[in-house]
């Protein structure tokens, strides 16, 4: 129903009533932000690039093909936009090792956890920070786009345009790695 309603925007748009574009930033601020926030690390430079992502998208918007999926084709421009913010000389690494990120790290579930829960939580959440910072940049997109974004198989191969079978063995691949490089951190639990 969602992609009806998005290729009913869409078309509104082509047909000229441009502010039908705000419903579609509205309806995809959020997903965008988290998926640049996850990308870039820092919070400013996620406004930004989410900021571009929804530019390049009203810009781009009348070349979009109704065949394809609107969601898909907003993720591929984000993920672009945020490997273009990777380039710039002044961007510093994915997950900082300072305390910069701590803010998005998500609490525990629990009502009131105990400060131990909360330690380790937040630990846990730097280790695999690190180690997601530790990835080559394809296999921290993949892992992003799987288990934070919660994209399918499909959704993936079609941002990234590669095939269903690269994006499986990428997502293989970036599991193992972080296993190894969180080796240490569950020996200690």
């Amino acid at each position: 129903m969602q992609k009806q309603e998005d290729l009913d925007f869409i078309a509104r748009f082509k047909s000229g009533d441009k502010s039908v574009f705000e419903e579609l930033v509205q309806r995809y601020q959020d997903r965008i932000y988290n998926l640049c926030r996850h990308m870039l690390g820092s919070a400013s430079d996620a406004e930004d690039a989410a900021q571009d992502t929804f530019i390049k998208a009203y810009q781009n918007l009348k070349k979009f093909r109704p065949e394809a999926s609107f969601y898909t084709w907003l993720y591929r421009i984000a993920v672009n936009t945020c490997l273009d913010y990777k380039k710039k000389p002044f961007f510093e690494s994915l997950f900082k090792s300072s305390t910069e990120g701590e803010e998005y790290i998500s609490e525990p579930v629990s009502d009131q956890p105990s400060p131990e829960k909360l330690f380790k939580s937040k630990q846990l959440g730097f280790a695999l920070s690190k180690s997601l910072g530790k990835l080559s940049l394809k296999l921290r997109t993949v892992i992003i786009l799987k288990e934070i974004e919660g994209l399918s198989y499909e959704e993936i191969s079609e941002v990234l345009d590669v095939s269903v079978g690269t994006v499986k063995s990428r997502i293989s691949r970036a599991r193992d790695e972080l296993r190894i490089l969180l080796k240490d951190f569950t020996e200690q639990k």
